[in-house]
C-alpha cells in the first residue's frame, strides 16, 4: 500500500509541482538569458542595443523574483539528496553545485541591478520602474556589479553544463532516475 503523501511536499522518489516548475522557469530562463546577454554585449550602442539591455533587465527582475521564491522553497524542503550512492567528492561537489545554481540566479539579476544604479539607470519590468534613475553615478557599484555579473555568467555557463551532464549520468549511466524525477515522474509507480 503506498503511503499518503502531501502534493507539495518533495520526496525522494517524487518532487513537487512547486520544485519542478520553479526549476525549469529557471534553467530556461538563465539558458535564455546568459547568451542574450553576450549578444546584446557585442552590440554597437544606440537605440536597439537600449531596447534590448531593457527586456535583459525586465526579464532578469522577473528571475531575481523566481530565484528569490525557489530559494524560500529549497530552505523549506532542503537540498534534493542523491538517488544514488555516490563517493564523498561527488557528493560535495553536488551540493556545492546546486547551491551555486541556487544563488547565481540571485546574484546575476542583483549585480545587473548594480550596474544600473551604479550608472544612474533605471531598473524596472516591461517599463514599470521599479528603481529610479538618477544623475548620480556611483562609478565604484557599476563596475563590482559589471564584473560580478561577467564572471558569474562565465561560472553558470560552465556549472549548468556539468549540472546537465550530471543529470545525464544519472539517468542514463546510473540508471537512478534523477531526470525522471525532476520531470515530474513518481519513481515509485
Amino acid at each position: 500500500m503506498q503511503e499518503n503523501r502531501p502534493l507539495l511536499a518533495d520526496t525522494h522518489d517524487r518532487l513537487s509541482p512547486i520544485s519542478i516548475v520553479l526549476h525549469w522557469s529557471i534553467a530556461i530562463g538563465m539558458i535564455a538569458l546568459i547568451p542574450f546577454g553576450i549578444y546584446i554585449e557585442d552590440l554597437p550602442r544606440g537605440p536597439d542595443k537600449f531596447e534590448l539591455i531593457g527586456i535583459h533587465k525586465s526579464l532578469g527582475v522577473i528571475l531575481l523574483a523566481l530565484a528569490l521564491a525557489r530559494l524560500a522553497w529549497r530552505l523549506r524542503q532542503g537540498l534534493l539528496g542523491a538517488r544514488s550512492e555516490q563517493a564523498p567528492w561527488q557528493h560535495a561537489l553536488a551540493s556545492a553545485v546546486q547551491w551555486t545554481l541556487l544563488a547565481g540566479p540571485l546574484l546575476m539579476p542583483l549585480s545587473g541591478i548594480m550596474m544600473s544604479v551604479g550608472g544612474g539607470y533605471p531598473v524596472g519590468v516591461f517599463g514599470w520602474e521599479i528603481i529610479a534613475g538618477s544623475e548620480e553615478k556611483i562609478e565604484a557599484l557599476s563596475k563590482a556589479g559589471h564584473l560580478i555579473h561577467g564572471l558569474l555568467g562565465k561560472l553558470l555557463i560552465a556549472l549548468i553544463l556539468l549540472h546537465a551532464a550530471a543529470a545525464i549520468k544519472h539517468q542514463w549511466i546510473d540508471r537512478d532516475g534523477t531526470l525522471s524525477r525532476m520531470l515530474g515522474r513518481d519513481l515509485n509507480r
